[in-house]
C-alpha cells in the first residue's frame, strides 16, 4: 500500500514505541521507517539510505518566514544565540549556522525537549543562570513547558493564532519575530 506523509509519521511513532532507544533520534526513526516500507513493498532495505538522503536534503532546504533572517541577524549582534532542536535539521545546511553560537539536537543530547537534558546543556555551554536565558519556541509542551521547568524565560511564537490550552503560561506570546527583541528586553 502507498504511504502518505501522515502514515509515515504514524509509522515513525510506532517505531519509537517499539524502539525507545531511538525515539529521540528523528534521523534513525525515519531511516527505520523507510527500511520497513521498502521491506513491505518488496524492495531491498538498502534503498532506504539513498531515500533518506533525498529527504534530508529537502529537510534542510528551508524557506524562512520574511522576519527570521533580519531579526536573528540583529539579535546575534547583541546576544548569544543557540538553537535547540528535537528534529534533525542542520542549522548550518539550512543557512543559519553563522547566527548561532551553538546548537544542540536531541540526537546528540540523547533526549528530546521538554526533557531537561538540552536545557542543562545550554546552561553548561553558556555559563549563564537559568533566569538569564530566554527560550523562544513554537511548541507549548516541548519548548515552553521545557524552558519554564528549566527556569528559563519562555516566549511562545504563535504564528497560527492558536489558542493557549495549557495550565502554565509563557512570559510572552508573539505572532512573528518582529517584536521579539522588544519582548526580550522587557523581561
Amino acid at each position: 500500500a502507498a504511504h502518505t506523509p501522515e502514515s509515515l509519521r504514524m509509522l515513525c511513532r510506532d517505531i519509537a514505541r517499539e524502539r525507545p532507544e531511538i525515539a529521540h533520534d528523528k534521523s534513525s526513526l525515519r531511516l527505520a521507517a523507510l527500511r520497513r516500507v521498502a521491506d513491505q513493498q518488496g524492495y531491498p532495505q538498502a534503498l532506504a539510505e539513498p531515500a533518506f538522503e533525498v529527504f534530508y536534503a529537502a529537510r534542510n532546504d528551508v524557506v524562512f518566514y520574511p522576519d527570521v533572517l533580519p531579526v536573528l541577524t540583529d539579535l546575534a549582534h547583541n546576544y548569544t544565540l543557540g538553537a535547540l532542536s528535537n528534529g534533525n535539521a542542520d542549522v548550518t545546511r539550512c543557512g543559519l549556522g553563522q547566527l548561532f553560537s551553538f546548537h544542540f539536537h536531541a540526537i546528540g543530547v540523547g533526549r528530546e525537549k521538554p526533557d531537561p537534558a538540552m536545557f542543562k546543556a545550554t546552561l553548561a555551554r553558556t555559563g549563564a543562570a537559568p533566569d538569564e536565558i530566554v527560550h523562544v519556541g513554537d511548541d507549548p509542551h516541548h519548548d515552553i513547558e521545557g524552558a519554564l521547568n528549566a527556569g528559563f524565560h519562555a516566549i511562545w511564537v504563535n504564528r497560527k493564532a492558536e489558542t493557549w490550552n495549557q495550565t502554565f503560561q509563557p512570559h510572552a506570546t508573539i505572532h512573528d519575530l518582529s517584536t521579539l527583541r522588544t519582548e526580550i528586553e522587557g523581561l
